[in-house]
């Protein structure tokens, strides 16, 4: 006995079943996107919420000639952090990753980049120039403190410089 052969039309899957899925997922990417075109993208904390930050500071990014990054308040102008040069890779790659989006969109350094940690726990680096947000808590507790450190502390003192 010789086993007959599937022919195409035994294992096709049944027409109305990919309408059926295809449609689902054409809503689903519709719904996505209307829902973040109208603000209601719940990822991403924002003024709209009602719940202010409870740290936030803004601040710009200054290259150094020995390799390292000034972080710079823009309300004094004055140095408040250095990035030492070799170190401080996630915040390096993730500020370069911000820096070719304003040129791409020929975009300067004049607006300051916006650091805020939320209610919930979120640390959140805004460039306000571009729109872009990252989540910084996605990338795990230590690379999340190359930038918590840049807050200001709670207990009143000023950010610390790591020169």
């Amino acid at each position: 006995m010789t086993a007959e052969p599937l022919r195409h039309a035994d294992s096709a899957i049944p027409r109305p079943l990919l309408i059926a899925a295809a449609a689902m997922l054409a809503a689903s990417v519709i719904g996505a996107g209307l829902g973040r075109h109208l603000g209601l993208d719940s990822d991403l904390p924002n003024a709209a919420s009602g719940n202010p930050p409870t740290a936030l500071r803004e601040m710009r990014f200054v290259d150094r000639p020995d390799g390292g990054i000034d972080v710079i308040d823009p309300a004094d102008e004055l140095v408040f952090a250095r990035l030492a040069p070799g170190e401080d890779g996630f915040a390096r790659a993730t500020l370069r990753g911000l820096v070719r989006d304003r040129k791409k969109l020929d975009l300067g350094p004049e607006t300051p980049f916006r650091l805020a940690m939320w209610p919930d726990g979120r640390l959140v680096l805004d460039d306000p120039a571009t729109g872009r947000h990252v989540d910084l808590r996605a990338f795990g507790p230590t690379n999340r403190e190359a930038f918590a450190r840049l807050l200001p502390r709670t207990d009143g003192a000023p950010a610390g410089d790591r020169r």
